[in-house]
């Protein structure tokens, strides 16, 4: 197995190679970069194999200029089973032709006795309308490559016999709380709970997998751009989400754990069934003790890629009002449990290029109309640039959180809990996408879960009410509340209401005596 940056990695069989998540160019409007940077890594060769696997549609996975330049147009795709054929359509624009649509949870075998295993995750929320994760296994020899999915219970892969090579993302992958305007110390005193629910998470899926090598991949990336520095974890701040892969190895080794593997691009790893020999491209604790150096090496480097970014954003040419209503009112139109779910008015503040005049625009859910902001009371609120709205029309893009929201390059505020169907809304501006949201949440809301399990007192439904995590072995409860540690979720149990969003009610009681 060879390191190619952040969640990529290639594999080697004596049956054949796959290329897992290549990712080398900036993403999310050149906010985020791979680190440590991959950019000088032998692609021309890298990219020769037999099987490209892209996990999913978030850009620090599928970087579409490096796939269309140095992956074989002749490697098979290893394609998740999708609802949306989106992923498909858009490699094929890059030239790919030979696709093996696999079955989720079915094991396919391929030539030379190689054997690979996609699950595909396939809530709204899971990443842009999927995330999924690949087992490989070859002469005995078995992988996962969890990279950032998030699944229910990985029984489905100890099913099929002991990991080797557990690769799973341990790192802050969203905007929460940075982007937030709160106080400083609100923000990192959030920041260390999810830093902390991060690693929690990572240790309950190291431990469900009990793999022989734990590999810390798909995390975190870097910040090059000065407006956007001090998101990098080299300040010293525990409310820091992106923690590096150091960091990871001391955390792991408080709660036990010695089979921490760190691959660097360039690092090899030869496995075997009872072994892992790992060789490095340079020590990889000097690296990290130096991380500071390194990165203002590439901030340096990268300025121009930035720079150039930024000088195709604006596109004054274009009525962000008119587009916007032509896009977004017919899908507010059809909109049932989205724009329930949301309930009121999102404002948009768009700040001019001349960085102090601003335009408000409002989505008005209930009145299912884009319009200008009237004075009224909204509970979410977002602000960002005008160039940024203007570039997200001009390239259509249907899917603002995989752009705009990841990128950090904005704030927000809100009134009472999270909610997550105002970022299900705008990750789906697409009639496709949209049509697949509502008819989940259709299902999901519909779907009644009779099983329970029992905390001490309470008898409590068994499937979380948020995306059906098994609450007997993702649930902590502590005094009346119970906290699914799969996405961090609070229920108060005595009244069953959620206490992280809007909505999704648990169904709880009092154990008899």
């Amino acid at each position: 197995m060879t390191g190619t940056g952040h969640a990529s990695m290639r594999i080697d069989t004596a049956a054949g190679s796959i290329l897992c998540d290549p990712w080398v160019n900036p993403a999310y409007f050149a906010s985020w970069f791979p680190f440590p940077d991959n950019s000088q890594l032998d692609w021309e060769s890298l990219g020769q194999v037999d099987y490209l696997y892209v996990s999913h549609l978030h850009r620090d996975h599928f970087d579409a200029e490096h796939l269309k330049r140095f992956v074989s147009k002749k490697a098979t795709v290893l394609l998740p089973e999708y609802p949306t054929s989106q992923l498909e359509d858009e490699l094929r624009d890059l030239g790919f032709t030979s696709f093996l649509k696999t079955k989720s949870n079915e094991v396919h075998e391929l030539d030379g006795g190689l054997k690979v295993m996609i699950q595909a995750l396939i809530s709204p929320t899971d990443g842009p309308i999927g995330d999924s994760s690949l087992w490989v296994e070859h002469d005995g020899i078995r992988v996962l490559n969890q990279n950032d999915a998030r699944p229910t219970d990985l029984s489905t892969f100890t099913e099929l016999g002991h990991v080797h090579a557990h690769m799973l993302q341990f790192s802050g992958a969203i905007w929460y709380p940075m982007v937030y305007e709160l106080p400083e110390s609100a923000k990192r005193a959030f920041g260390k709970q999810k830093r902390d629910r991060q690693f929690d998470r990572t240790w309950r899926y190291i431990d469900d997998l009990k793999a022989s090598h734990v590999f810390p991949i798909a995390g975190p990336p870097c910040f090059l751009d000065d407006e956007l520095w001090q998101f990098n974890d080299i300040f010293g701040d525990e409310g820091n989400i992106f923690p590096d892969q150091a960091v990871f190895q001391r955390e792991y080794a408080k709660v036990g754990g010695t089979n921490g593997i760190v691959l660097l691009p360039g690092s090899v790893t030869e496995l075997t069934t009872d072994s892992a020999e790992t060789t490095h491209p340079t020590d990889v604790d000097e690296f990290f003790a130096n991380k500071k150096a390194h990165l203002e090496e590439m901030r340096v480097r990268k300025a121009p890629v930035i720079a150039a970014e930024k000088a195709s954003w604006r596109h004054p040419e274009i009525d962000v009002l008119g587009e916007l209503k032509k896009r977004i009112e017919p899908l507010l139109e059809e909109s049932i449990y989205l724009a329930k779910g949301v309930g009121g008015p999102v404002r948009f503040d768009l700040v001019s290029y001349d960085g102090e005049s601003v335009e408000s625009i409002v989505v008005d859910f209930p009145g299912k109309q884009v319009r200008p902001y009237a004075d009224e009371k909204v509970r979410y609120r977002f602000r960002t640039q005008r160039e940024l709205i203007e570039h997200l029309i001009f390239i259509d893009e249907g899917d603002w959180v995989n752009s705009l929201f990841l990128s950090c390059r904005f704030s927000a505020a809100r009134i009472g809990q999270y909610n997550e169907f105002v970022y299900a809304f705008f990750k789906c501006l697409s009639e496709e996408r949209l049509q697949y949201a509502e008819g989940w949440y259709d299902e999901h809301e519909k779907s009644v879960d009779a099983e329970d399990t029992v905390f001490g007192d309470w008898t409590v439904q068994r499937r979380c009410p948020h995306l059906k995590a098994d609450l007997s072995r993702f649930g902590i409860v502590e005094g009346n509340v119970l906290t699914c540690q799969l996405h961090g979720w609070k229920f108060d149990l005595p009244s069953g209401r959620c206490l992280t969003s809007v909505g999704h009610s648990i169904r709880a009681s009092r154990t008899a005596s």
